[in-house]
């Protein structure tokens, strides 16, 4: 049989079965998700990843009747959105085969991080997922000043083609637009602890049963509500809808990406690549006749995003520490 991960766990993994076409024969039909492992613990092309399976994958598995599945083959992937895990030393698989990636943010409750969601569109940008920005709790958000302003940043994005969305999951403010985003597309929904993923989706679908966390009011931090990765579909928004929410996160390391590769996953830097005085051995930093520089000096690129590429390639060449 062929089906749809939902879910994975260590070495479950809850599948959906393929409903079978009518009149098909000698195919039995499933209609309740199956749980299943890894026929043996080998599949092949899983070898780099903390998990060899994540919500969107297509695979092919055995089910002998009233036991659990066999996963005996992954489908291949049209893309997949992963981290780098610190702790792990390894990639972390998030979600897999999806049309579209949403990244939560807030202007505050947790507060703005517009450097976190540089690694994110970077990291989309690398696999070749559009990415919409969401910035959830608009009902909290009155323009106060701030050390960043929000709204600069906000339209800066918007400026170098990323869509944003100001929306509110308590008020109803921009969902119907977020609707018409998502409809008719798998989507993996990206963002720090506490932005409200969680509310997003009840506000979608009022009836699904997800739980919706609190702020940590000693630090201003979201607590995890989500703990893995679900793939949460919604007919109601239309015939292959779905949302894959992650975990909320407080740290995001680009993956499979080299220091000297930053350059061209930021949108307004790739086209500057090798037409410095250097080439591409410019390291944009104090080198006469840098493109780079004259973009951060003429405003083609943002002063906060030309913080975030420095700060990205000093990560990914080991210079600093996660913070």
């Amino acid at each position: 049989m062929k089906g749809l991960v939902i879910s994975a766990s260590r070495n479950i993994f809850m599948v959906k079965p393929d409903v079978p076409q009518p009149g098909k024969k000698g195919v039995e039909t499933v209609k309740t998700n199956v749980t299943c492992r890894i026929k043996g613990k080998v599949l092949k092309g899983v070898e780099p990843y903390d998990k060899p399976l994540a919500p969107g994958d297509r695979v092919s598995f055995d089910q002998e009747p009233g036991h659990q599945g066999f996963i005996r083959e992954l489908k291949t992937r049209r893309n997949l959105f992963s981290r780098f895990n610190r702790q792990s030393q390894s990639s972390q698989l998030l979600a897999a085969n999806v049309d579209l990636a949403l990244c939560v943010t807030t202007p505050v409750s947790p507060p703005f991080r517009p450097r976190f969601l540089d690694r994110i569109l970077m990291q989309a940008d690398s696999v070749g997922i559009p990415l919409v920005i969401v910035c959830n709790k608009q009902d909290l958000y009155r323009g106060e000043g701030t050390d960043i302003d929000i709204e600069e940043r906000l339209q800066d994005w918007s400026r170098i083609g990323y869509p944003v969305l100001r929306v509110s999951a308590r008020t109803g403010e921009g969902m119907d637009e977020l609707r018409s985003h998502i409809a008719h597309r798998f989507s993996v929904l990206l963002g720090q602890s506490g932005v409200g993923k969680s509310s997003l989706i009840k506000a979608l679908v009022p009836d699904l049963a997800i739980r919706v966390g609190s702020l940590n009011e000693k630090y201003d931090r979201g607590n995890h509500t989500t703990t893995m990765s679900v793939l949460l579909e919604i007919p109601r928004l239309g015939e292959g809808t779905g949302i894959i929410d992650t975990p909320g996160m407080r740290r995001f390391v680009p993956d499979r990406i080299e220091a000297a590769e930053v350059l061209f996953y930021m949108r307004e830097f790739a086209p500057l690549a090798g037409k410095c005085t250097y080439g591409l051995s410019c390291s944009h930093r104090t080198e006469p006749g840098c493109k780079i520089l004259e973009a951060v000096s003429s405003g083609v690129i943002h002063e906060d995003r030309y913080e975030s590429f420095l700060r990205i390639q000093d990560e990914l060449s080991g210079m600093l520490k996660i913070r």
